[in-house]
């Protein structure tokens, strides 16, 4: 399933990328053509089966195809971000070589650089989480990061971007074109109709005073300012391990972590309950601290709470410790407390007010300031 969107959500961005009129072509990078059969108009396909690493990877495309600058972008990433934000990119750097644009600084899946030889001057990375911080800080480029916003920060990591995708659609109003997933993703998410219902649950919190929510994991300060600016409810913020992907995983400590191990599963839930009303968790960073790599499978029917089907036996007890807290606790990655966290209280607000319009007969506008 994850799969199959990002492959939709990559051709769905190119397309889009690519009706500015601001790139010569795209090249969409890939271990197989399974899937890519038929492609937007502009697209080449680069197959190449063998063992990956990203750095080495990126710079023979760079080589081959003789790039003078490009932009750069991860197969699930930025699926709602829109046409006009592609040329401006595009824009920014056709002002000049020697500087790079990223949406994030230490965790990038999108980069935009130019001169593409300067990826020569850099230690290549195996992944593309620190490419826009050696492109910075080893070959002297001028770094740029753009606005944190939905469309800057939401990416299909997992399941639960999905899920979360499923219920927020795109925004209503002169935005909704610009926000709302491709046709290729959106069909499959109509397809899928998935359960949907843990987040409607969690949703009415952001816009209620009285409510409390707890959002723990590699968050950062850009999202508790966001926050701060657009909920209504209260929240406790844990920031840890940001970063985490670029070092090395034994690295790994998370107050968090440490407080689940002391307690246990079944104490940790009762003690969220008791500090919030909902619980966004981000379940990687605890995985890291005990050192678990349970696999990709194990980790997706964590996000969708299918503890059943778990063979890892501390991540099915976690997900089931969570699937009978007595408060919603949502599980997944970095997006969820992240992307997937802006998209949620963008539509709890555009509930609100619609219900009130609804009852009022009067456009009360989105969010709070």
């Amino acid at each position: 399933m994850t799969a199959a969107a990002r492959r939709a959500a990559a051709l769905d961005t190119l397309e889009r990328a690519l009706s500015t009129g601001a790139f010569a072509y795209a090249v969409l990078v890939a271990d197989s053509a399974d899937g890519l059969e038929e492609l937007p108009s502009g697209v080449r396909l680069d197959v190449d089966p063998g063992p990956f690493h990203f750095g080495r990877r990126l710079a023979n495309v760079i080589e081959r195809l003789g790039l003078r600058s490009l932009v750069y972008f991860s197969g699930g990433s930025v699926p709602l971000l829109a046409a006009q934000e592609f040329a401006g990119i595009a824009q920014e750097l056709g002002r000049g070589e020697g500087q790079v644009v990223a949406n994030n600084y230490y965790s990038a899946d999108l980069v935009a650089f130019s001169p593409a030889n300067a990826l020569r001057r850099i230690d290549l990375p195996a992944i593309d989480n620190p490419l826009a911080r050696l492109l910075a800080e080893q070959a002297g480029l001028t770094a740029q990061i753009l606005p944190r916003s939905v469309a800057s920060q939401f990416d299909i990591d997992s399941p639960a971007e999905l899920a979360i995708l499923t219920l927020v659609g795109g925004p209503t109003g002169s935005d909704s074109a610009k926000r709302s997933a491709g046709p290729r993703l959106q069909a499959l998410l109509d397809d899928w109709q998935l359960d949907v219902s843990l987040y409607r649950r969690i949703v009415p919190l952001f816009t209620t005073p009285t409510a409390h929510v707890l959002v723990a994991g590699r968050t950062s300060s850009a999202v508790w300012q966001y926050l701060e600016r657009k909920t209504a409810c209260r929240v406790r913020f844990f920031s840890e391990e940001r970063g985490m992907q670029a070092a090395p995983p034994a690295e790994a400590r998370s107050l968090v972590g440490f407080y689940l191990v002391a307690v246990g599963v079944q104490r940790f839930f009762a003690t969220l309950a008791e500090l919030a009303d909902a619980a966004f968790l981000d379940s990687r960073v605890i995985l890291a601290h005990l050192g678990l790599r349970p696999s990709r499978a194990d980790r997706f029917l964590s996000d969708l709470g299918r503890y059943e089907e778990i063979e890892d036996p501390f991540l099915r007890e976690l997900t089931e410790g969570a699937a009978r807290a007595t408060i919603p606790v949502a599980l997944g990655g970095h997006s969820l407390v992240s992307g997937g966290l802006m998209a949620l209280i963008e539509h709890a607000w555009r509930e609100r007010d619609r219900a009130l319009q609804g009852r009022s007969g009067v456009d009360l506008g989105q969010g709070v300031e």
